[in-house]
């Protein structure tokens, strides 16, 4: 198993990747894949921080980096970063792969002398890794919820006194009409409602 920076070689394989990792996981099929291929693309992109895991020279995952930023009330911009998506294959979750991604990627963000990771999730997957609520250090979405806001300093005093919302890269969004059509660009999957999306559905209503 090794963990290397993703080259350009690697664009449509990770693609396929993210998308059988996502697929109805959230709602019926899903836009990772295509936020993947937008985020590359996007001056936001931080590629010295997106990495893939392989095995026996087949990909089994990846995470992306791109630039984000608190917003205070004072419309100052503190400078942060943010990972995701971050996909695992199916056949391998729950075996670490995902973990180490996370963890290497975070230690290199620190040794390139980064602030600040903002994520959004469900707290029981990134608080293993010293990921915080938003609530707890004042930092929120642009609409005032707190809901899925993941903060992780990446050294001591990173965020003291610095409160606001967080605005993420423009790259993350994934229109459904433009979804619909990256989507026909890979073979067809069937779409499915699954009892996982009732727990995303949840989260979604409170932001």
């Amino acid at each position: 198993m090794i963990i290397r920076q993703e080259q350009p070689k690697d664009y449509k394989e990770v693609e396929q990747v993210t998308r059988e990792a996502f697929w109805n996981l959230y709602f019926p099929g899903c836009s990772e894949h295509l936020a993947v291929h937008k985020i590359r693309k996007s001056e936001d992109f931080i590629p010295e921080l997106t990495f893939i895991i392989e095995e026996n020279e087949k990909i089994l995952g990846s995470i992306f980096y791109s630039k984000s930023k608190i917003v205070t009330k004072d419309k100052e911009e503190i400078k942060t970063i943010t990972f995701g998506p971050v996909s695992i294959y199916p056949s391998k979750h729950r075996q670490g792969y995902g973990r180490k991604l996370i963890t290497h990627s975070i230690e290199v963000a620190k040794t390139m002398g980064h602030r600040a990771i903002i994520t959004l999730g469900y707290d029981y997957h990134y608080k293993p890794y010293g990921f915080v609520d938003g609530k707890d250090v004042g930092i929120c979405l642009p609409n005032g919820s707190y809901t899925g806001v993941l903060v992780l300093p990446l050294y001591s005093g990173a965020l003291d006194g610095i409160t606001g919302c967080v605005e993420f890269t423009e790259a993350l969004e994934t229109p459904r009409h433009e979804v619909e059509a990256f989507d026909k660009t890979f073979p067809y999957k069937k779409k499915e409602i699954l009892p996982s999306q009732y727990e995303y559905e949840k989260m979604i209503s409170q932001l």
